[in-house]
């Protein structure tokens, strides 16, 4: 669905360098932290900034290629730009009603009655729940095939970041080709929603991944010095020193489970890998 072959771009004091496919039907999460470059990847695919060298195809056409009709197919969530906020949602549908070839009226209405946002007040006076709520139903409501996210459960409680995941799957169970490309500093969305993860760090892809491989083979070691003297350490892709000892990423969790079942091995989750690949060094 898209593909980012050596994509670069600099800023003072950053580089970005990236090769990514986010492939047609599955969910991809971009994680890593703040200033690692997610959000220039989603500025590059959008052709919002202009990229230093590389290629970046879309719906299989170079993004500058891209008709009316295949813009049309991909929604848009970015953390930092919104419609004005002195809009109201009455107004708002008459914009996406003349922007979206594809415009489903009904969809749109039924998901705003259904999460109760006044149709009359205007945007600016929304709480930011609302605003992330509106934002996804913006981008669900022309039949895109692609939706791009950048942080669109940021800020949000627990109930509110399950009523956006909900519209997610969704979208995911309506039609077998439809693809998102997500990024989330929420362990537990990307957890429960992805299928596929690339990890970014200052500028770099430090891995990409299956999310079923992370969450099952992946996992986190605590050992002290004896242990780690005498253990083999092909399999641990990153060390960080404690005072008990070590933490240790493993990639290989069943092999320490079953040759070392004196060692503490806890299972990996998200937040953890990302503090081990960025914290950690390599073994």
């Amino acid at each position: 669905m898209i593909k980012i072959n050596q994509l670069k771009k600099s800023y003072p004091g950053f580089d970005l360098n990236v090769s990514m496919n986010i492939k047609k039907g599955l969910v991809t999460g971009l994680i890593g932290k703040n200033g690692s470059g997610k959000s220039t990847i989603y500025k590059s695919i959008l052709d919002l900034i202009q990229i230093d060298d590389g290629s970046i195809t879309i719906l299989n056409k170079d993004k500058d290629d891209l008709s009316i009709e295949d813009k049309n197919k991909i929604g848009i969530v970015l953390s930092d730009s919104f419609y004005s906020s002195y809009l109201t949602i009455k107004d708002l549908k008459k914009i996406l009603k003349a922007s979206y070839l594809s415009f489903d009226d009904s969809y749109f209405t039924s998901k705003v009655n259904l999460y109760q946002l006044p149709w009359d007040k205007q945007i600016r006076s929304f709480s930011f729940g609302m605003k992330s709520k509106l934002k996804i139903i913006c981008a669900l409501s022309h039949n895109a095939q692609l939706l791009l996210l950048d942080e669109p459960t940021l800020g949000l409680d627990v109930i509110a970041r399950d009523e956006i995941l909900d519209l997610l799957r969704e979208f995911m169970e309506k039609d077998e080709n439809h693809t998102i490309l997500i990024s989330s500093h929420i362990s537990n969305d990307l957890e429960h929603l992805c299928d596929y993860v690339y990890m970014i760090d200052d500028g770099n892809i430090l891995l990409e991944e299956e999310m079923d491989a992370l969450l099952s083979c992946y996992g986190i070691l605590k050992v002290d010095n004896k242990q780690m003297k005498e253990m083999d350490l092909s399999y641990i892709l990153r060390k960080k020193k404690e005072v008990f000892g070590y933490t240790l990423l493993t990639n290989q969790k069943q092999f320490y489970l079953e040759n070392y079942p004196d060692i503490v091995i806890e299972n990996n989750n998200i937040d953890e890998f990302i503090y081990m690949m960025i914290k950690g060094v390599k073994v």
